[in-house]
């Protein structure tokens, strides 16, 4: 099992930013990919970015050029840098993890952006 603590969420004004870390922890072995998905209120949970091993990353569209994923391979974490952030990112953000074929979840961190 692999257990997945998300924090720095927070609320923060239009155009603030935040970084959100994930730390890993339990039985980590050959731990894959890591990103942040987010869900708001009523809407399907989206990939915001994610990371392999080697630091090869991926991002919404949306978030291009404003968001930054990186990883400590050391520490077992994933951060996200969010800069410009919009009202419309308001949401919980998650942190995915896989494991060979397994996904990990974390329970979410609230990111409130007020306009």
């Amino acid at each position: 099992q692999v257990q997945l603590v998300e924090s720095g969420g927070g609320l923060v004004q239009a155009g603030g930013s935040l970084r959100l870390s994930c730390a890993a922890s339990g039985n980590i072995f050959s731990l894959g990919t890591m990103g942040w998905w987010r869900q708001a209120p009523g809407k399907q949970r989206t990939l915001v970015a994610s990371i392999t091993s080697g630091g090869t990353t991926n991002y919404a569209d949306s978030v291009k050029g404003r968001f930054t994923i990186s990883r400590d391979n050391a520490k077992n974490t994933v951060y996200l840098q969010m800069n410009s952030l919009k009202p419309e990112e308001t949401a919980v953000y998650y942190c995915k993890a896989r494991q060979v074929l397994t996904d990990y979840w974390g329970q979410g961190t609230q990111v409130t952006v007020s306009s």
